[in-house]
């Protein structure tokens, strides 16, 4: 019997923060990097069951599934159940180009009052509730690396980052939380 190789998740065990602000990293989930033009976004969103937004900063949402606008013909499609997407998209009959980025990227939850405070220190865009409201997502820079940022409740962030950026961006938004929470 061949040996099997386990892949260890990337920051697994690790938690960081501050009595402001509470860093854990997300669970396991599927995410395809979905790319289409705007007259597939109605068979997509049927075969998605959610509607894929279509304006900047939007997301669209329906239980553990989320979609990202990224970019006026691409989205970030996470499936928190770690439904298989890629199948689910292979039956929308449209056109589209979906890739699994599922072992690319990395989920850090980024929650609790000092949690804009915290990615602001890192990230140039304006986080107050007023400009990124709940359900925001925009792909940005945190430090130096590229992240994905999408706000689900009011305190509370899902920083996406390439599995290759994770130790950098998690030890930045660590020790911003620790000046947040002074």
């Amino acid at each position: 019997m061949a040996d099997v190789a386990i892949r260890k998740p990337a920051l697994a065990g690790r938690f960081g923060g501050s009595a402001a602000v509470r860093l854990t990293t997300a669970p396991t989930a599927s995410r395809v990097a979905l790319r289409a033009p705007a007259e597939s976004l109605a068979a997509l969103s049927s075969a998605l069951g959610l509607a894929l937004p279509d304006a900047p900063k939007t997301s669209g949402r329906a239980g553990a599934r989320s979609a990202l606008w990224i970019g006026p013909d691409e989205w970030l499609v996470i499936d928190e159940a770690g439904a298989d997407l890629m199948a689910t998209l292979s039956g929308a009959g449209t056109l589209h180009s979906a890739t699994d980025v599922s072992h690319r990227n990395v989920a850090i939850i980024v929650s609790g009052p000092g949690s804009e405070a915290t990615l602001s220190a890192g990230c140039p865009q304006d986080l107050s509730l007023s400009s990124f409201p709940v359900g925001a997502a925009s792909r940005t820079v945190f430090g130096k690396a590229e992240i994905v940022l999408f706000r689900t409740e009011e305190d509370t962030f899902r920083v996406e980052c390439w599995r290759s950026f994770s130790d950098y961006v998690f030890g930045l938004l660590n020790e911003a939380a620790e000046d947040a929470g002074h």
